[in-house]
């Protein structure tokens, strides 16, 4: 009976370090954009509430098709011209933030590299990247 009480209070114990060890680390979250004008001024946003709440969660912004508008060089909001999408990003991408481009909608849109501003990286494909984040690495995914 020792034995077993003593495995058992071991086995909470270790749970306990894990969880308190995967707490430490953060959360893992992937915001998912994929129309630019709907969503970017509000993904900014979130995405800097987000890290005002919970400062060590590691956030990574995948845009494709007209997603990937807001890291062009020079665009703004079209709602609100005075918000410059690359101030925003550069200053979430200081706080960790990862902003990745779907290479897929470069060439089906003509686009090139250049064109984006210097913090946005870039990803073959942005529906794989979304979906090996998820399953591969468990982040958890958002659509603002």
């Amino acid at each position: 009976m020792a034995m077993g009480s003593m495995l058992k209070k071991l086995l909470i114990c270790t749970c306990l370090v894990a969880g308190t060890m995967a707490q430490a680390a953060g959360d893992k979250v992937v915001y998912h954009i994929d129309n630019a004008a709907q969503q970017a001024t509000k993904a900014l946003r979130n995405i800097r509430n987000h890290l005002d709440e919970a400062p060590d969660t590691q956030i990574i912004v995948v845009t494709h098709a007209e997603g990937v508008d807001f890291l062009l060089e020079g665009a703004k909001d079209k709602a609100n011209p005075n918000i410059d999408y690359a101030s925003l990003v550069s200053a979430l991408k200081a706080r960790n933030v990862r902003f990745e481009v779907c290479e897929i909608t470069l060439k089906n849109r003509g686009l090139k590299k250049d064109q984006f501003i210097m913090d946005a990286d870039f990803t073959p494909s942005g529906v794989v990247r979304i979906a090996r984040l998820q399953a591969r690495e468990a982040y958890a995914y958002i659509k603002p």
